[in-house]
């Protein structure tokens, strides 16, 4: 039992050996139907790196051709199968544009705005194939309507919108950390207007109170009266928004300064205008 256990792996290593010397034979000095051929055998079998080694090979010979259509597919789904995602949408989008009446040409829209989604990275980096991502799903819901994709399409926008919608609030947060106060309730007020029903809208109402407030208290006199005023409008609008809201006592407290502040000035003009 033992010695043919070692003849059958023996054996499986020659055969591998002698696949892999006919490959790179192929590949080196085949022709282009015996490269073609190879390419086939190789994709078929799921050797994703090798097949794509004899296509791109062997796409200059056989450009305008009809094997080509099945080629360019070919390249396509194999650097989506190896997770070349940046590359695999360039070729799906290719694909698309040379060959609109191919029988394969809805998969290849789709995959190709399921590989932009791939290649889009987490919130915090550039969000550039996250947008790709969206324009080509919302093209591909308008152009297919009736795809079985759609409903994973919806949901696939909804994951991607939302990354953009923490990265816009993470942005208007950052400003505020770093104590960038009128950046950071101009951003709150730019993210609110776009993502209106945001699940991040309570932080983002108290976080623009809390900059109005410090930016207001912390102002030259001729800007102050302004910025108070700016500042308790903010409450407001927090207050009507979310009067349950746990941070609601704190920023009554604030709004007590606020007010205070503002009687100051206006004592102030009083006296002065007195004068």
């Amino acid at each position: 039992m033992q010695k043919n256990k070692i003849y059958i792996f023996i054996l499986l290593i020659a055969t591998g050996l002698s696949s892999c010397g006919e490959y790179h034979k192929v590949l080196n000095k085949g022709t282009a139907q015996e490269q073609y051929k190879m390419a086939t055998k190789m994709y078929e079998e799921q050797s994703f790196n090798k097949a794509n080694q004899l296509l791109e090979k062997i796409t200059p010979f056989y450009r305008g051709k009809p094997q080509n259509e099945r080629i360019q597919y070919m390249i396509s789904q194999a650097h989506y199968n190896t997770k070349q995602y940046t590359l695999s949408s360039y070729y799906f989008d290719k694909f698309v544009k040379n060959y609109p009446q191919s029988s394969k040409v809805e998969e290849a829209a789709y995959l190709s705005a399921r590989s932009y989604f791939l290649a889009s990275p987490v919130y915090s980096l550039d969000q550039k194939d996250t947008y790709e991502a969206i324009n080509a799903l919302q093209n591909f819901i308008y152009k297919y309507p009736e795809s079985d994709k759609i409903v994973e399409a919806n949901e696939t926008i909804k994951e991607l919108t939302s990354k953009l919608e923490k990265k816009a609030f993470e942005i208007s947060r950052q400003y505020y950390h770093t104590q960038d106060y009128i950046a950071a309730i101009a951003a709150f007020d730019i993210f609110l207007g776009e993502y209106l029903g945001t699940s991040y809208k309570e932080e983002a109402l108290y976080l623009k109170f809390i900059s109005s407030y410090e930016l207001a208290i912390n102002s030259y006199f001729y800007k102050k009266e302004t910025r108070l005023n700016d500042a308790v409008k903010a409450q407001e609008k927090f207050k009507r928004n979310f009067p349950e809201a746990e941070k609601l006592e704190e920023t009554e407290e604030l709004l007590t300064k606020l007010n205070e502040e503002l009687s100051l000035i206006v004592a102030l003009k009083k006296e002065t205008n007195g004068l």
